[in-house]
């Protein structure tokens, strides 16, 4: 098998995947050992491939520290007023007074504490909610692209770089029964500011290009796989740099990536 048919089979997405036998892996290692094309492609794979984690803290709850504020305001909100009999009385009274005013100072400083540790703690809640929530739909994410590639059903087309980024690559899944057309943009550089990736199925003779679909938020799509309109005909795939909305033909110029069916 020809190395452009082995990296099209869909061989290498199983070993970087872990899903290949034994056997399997070690024929895909030599292959990556006897052809730089090989190393070059599934480093680009891999580079598609989101690693998952999550962690947890614990919740620190403010209802114990609210029954800290009731036990100390009923202990302290009623002083007994007592009759000196000599002035030396009357100064230790003033002195006990004084003490217990420092005292209640003092526990409803560490209650203030306390109190603002209850907070620092619920914002930490609320923060470590928001990346679970962030790592679940990567997760969902990574689900949905490995399902992609190991659709025997899929067509597999290579998509090589062109004069303008003779680097970049991308892949597109095609499934010629229902039509469906997936692209891993993973070979693909970020846009410019102001710039968004257009797909297009061309028909060769005579040439005639369809656009169906932008690679919209690439930013934020951490699989790199976009799905874009379906196609019934197509002869070749090919990747523009385009303005923001698209456009109604190709900017040659502009072109990335392109590849036969």
């Amino acid at each position: 098998m020809e190395t452009k048919e082995y990296i099209e089979s869909g061989i290498l997405e199983l070993f970087v995947y872990g899903l290949l036998t034994e056997s399997e892996n070690e024929e895909v290692a030599l292959k990556a050992k006897e052809s730089s094309e090989i190393r070059s492609e599934i480093v680009a794979i891999e580079k598609s491939i989101v690693s998952l984690s999550s962690s947890f803290s614990p919740f620190l709850s403010a209802a114990n520290f609210d029954k800290i504020r009731e036990k100390l305001e009923l202990k302290y909100s009623k002083v007994i007023p007592l009759q000196p009999k000599t002035n030396w009385g009357q100064y230790v009274g003033w002195a006990a007074a004084i003490v217990l005013l420092v005292g209640i100072g003092f526990q409803y400083n560490q209650l203030d504490q306390t109190t603002t540790q209850v907070a620092n703690s619920n914002t930490e809640k609320v923060k470590l909610e928001q990346e679970l929530n962030t790592l679940t739909l990567q997760n969902k994410a990574a689900e949905t692209s490995l399902a992609i590639i190991r659709d025997v059903n899929n067509t597999v087309v290579a998509l090589g770089g062109q004069a303008v980024a003779p680097e970049s690559s991308a892949k597109v899944y095609w499934n010629k029964e229902t039509q469906v057309v997936y692209v891993d943009a993973a070979g693909l550089p970020e846009p410019p500011k102001g710039m968004v990736y257009q797909v297009w199925a061309l028909k060769l003779n005579p040439l005639t290009p369809t656009s169906i679909g932008l690679l919209d938020k690439f930013d934020s799509n951490t699989q790199r796989m976009f799905a874009v309109s379906n196609t019934g005909d197509a002869e070749a795939f090919g990747i523009t740099l385009e303005p923001a909305g698209g456009s109604l033909s190709p900017t040659m110029e502009q072109l990335y990536t392109l590849g036969k069916v």
